[in-house]
């Protein structure tokens, strides 16, 4: 399997640290912004090619599918592309910042029939693999999920602290992996209310949001999410159920009491992006959807878009 990957961004490396662990996997391009950083990467991962130019690279015939770690502003029109050049393709979170690109997208799949996956990582996480395997189980049911999406971001950088291009969103980013895990947990979200804080005059964007969801099972989720907060960083899921308490920090898992759960057995892997990735894979070379295929999260972006709508 043959993978291009375009955005040397924070995310990127963490996609190419991943990618190396599967099996049969070769990453034979790398895009970036600026050829120098991009070569740099390129080199230290082992890559034969890199390259400013994403349309040179879809042309290439070593490359079986494109991972997109760039700018939210132009996933859903490089996802198009690269399906229009038969490749598969996995975006990361978020697909899109628009109802109407992410319905593009969806439509591009189906018309095409090719594997396209968006990184919603915490489907893949293992603490969230172990919650999701009890609510199959039928060994617990949600009643209300707390979560804190916390990070410091008064200038524009990126995760490794490095400037960005672009500008990262609360919502249309952030609320995504939340607004989407909440409906894989608990069921289809029938209710969806948001609230946000000042913009801020240079980035633009409102730097602190609240939001609520119900979904169809009546369980509610309350999250809260800044970028104002100076520590600690990172998003925070407490899972308030009917038999026990849990709280997810990314892949690791303890209880209400902080007891520490072993969930190392869970998948092959105890990184989320690794899994992600393996799936992927897996899908392509199965033929199958993947979990997180375009189709299951799109009902994410349409809660996303109504509450857009709600905050004017």
């Amino acid at each position: 399997m043959k993978i291009a990957l375009a955005g040397g961004g924070a995310f990127g490396e963490k996609h190419l640290d991943g990618l190396k662990n599967i099996a049969g996997v070769e990453v034979t391009a790398l895009v970036g912004r600026r050829l120098e950083p991009t070569q740099a990467m390129a080199d230290k991962y082992g890559v034969g090619f890199a390259t400013t130019d994403y349309e040179a690279m879809l042309e290439r015939d070593d490359v079986d599918a494109v991972i997109l770690c760039t700018p939210t502003q132009m996933h859903a029109d490089q996802a198009i592309k690269a399906m229009n050049a038969g490749k598969h393709v996995e975006v990361e979170i978020p697909l899109a910042d628009s109802w109407a690109d992410a319905q593009a997208v969806m439509d591009k799949q189906k018309e095409t029939g090719l594997v396209c996956m968006v990184g919603h990582t915490r489907r893949f996480n293992p603490s969230h693999q172990y919650v999701h395997n009890r609510i199959k189980a039928g060994e617990f049911n949600i009643q209300q999920m707390d979560v804190q999406t916390f990070f410091f971001r008064r200038e524009n950088m990126n995760a490794n602290g490095q400037p960005r291009s672009w500008t990262d969103h609360l919502l249309w980013h952030h609320a995504a992996h939340t607004v989407d895990l909440f409906a894989y947990q608990a069921g289809p979200i029938v209710q969806a209310n948001a609230i946000q804080g000042p913009i801020n005059p240079d980035l633009g964007i409102a730097m602190d949001m609240s939001i609520q969801l119900k979904s169809e099972s009546g369980a509610i989720c309350t999250l809260s999410l800044s970028f104002n907060n100076d520590g600690p960083l990172g998003t925070f899921f407490r899972y308030i159920g009917d038999t026990d308490t849990y709280i997810a920090r990314y892949d690791d898992l303890v209880n209400g009491r902080e007891e520490a759960i072993d969930v190392s057995d869970v998948d092959v892997s105890m990184n989320g992006i690794e899994l992600q990735d393996r799936e992927f894979i897996a899908a392509i070379r199965e033929g199958r959807e993947p979990n997180s295929s375009v189709a299951q999260v799109l009902p994410c972006y349409k809660v996303l878009h109504d509450l857009d709508k709600q905050l004017g």
